[in-house]
């Protein structure tokens, strides 16, 4: 595990090109978002994917949301209604998941049963740099189910972080888990606030 100051991360270009790099490579990454610290992989990498459930101690059945590398990505690998469109684009980025049908472009490793896929873009300078990779990224909250979120490095279990590549220390986020939107349909429904 290589912990890595975001400030290094954004402003570096040697270290940002490893990170973008460890990304593309199945690398496994804690790092902070507008809401909480999460933990994510390339979403198209099925062994990377495992690897976090593995970590948080899962069950494989339960899938991912993704960090979206743009809304144009959003819209060519999930349906989207007009009216959804709009409203996605008002929100987006921001502190929301938006859950929508995924298509047949949609990463494999995290569409659910259901057909349906979790899309976010977090209003955060860490979400520049999953754009410069250009890869749908997995995010889910790096804590243990009913554990608080972590909203700092030490917050985090030392087997999560010891299971993991790359620690994006971005400092204390003052935040809490993203309000999900349900927009598989024009009658949105709000699954948590």
């Amino acid at each position: 595990m290589e912990i890595i100051k975001l400030t290094d991360a954004l402003n570096k270009p040697d270290v940002r090109k490893k990170i973008v790099s460890g990304m593309k490579k199945g690398s496994i990454f804690i790092y902070p978002t507008d809401t909480i610290y999460g933990i994510g992989c390339d979403a198209e990498d099925g062994n990377a994917v495992e690897r976090i459930s593995e970590a948080k101690g899962r069950e494989e059945s339960k899938t991912f949301s993704v960090i979206a590398p743009g809304k144009e990505w959003i819209w060519s690998h999930a349906s989207v209604g007009m009216v959804n469109k709009g409203l996605i684009e008002k929100i987006l980025p921001g502190p929301y998941t938006i859950i929508l049908t995924a298509n047949s472009k949609s990463p494999k490793p995290v569409i659910s049963p259901d057909k349906s896929i979790g899309v976010r873009i977090p209003r955060h300078p860490f979400t520049d740099i999953v754009e410069e990779a250009g890869i749908p990224f997995v995010t889910t909250s790096v804590n243990m189910k009913d554990e608080p979120p972590a909203t700092t490095i030490g917050n985090i279990p030392e087997h999560v972080k010891i299971s993991v590549d790359f620690v994006i220390d971005g400092g204390k986020i003052v935040g809490s888990a993203s309000r999900i939107f349900d927009m598989r349909t024009d009658d949105i429904s709000v699954l948590r606030r």
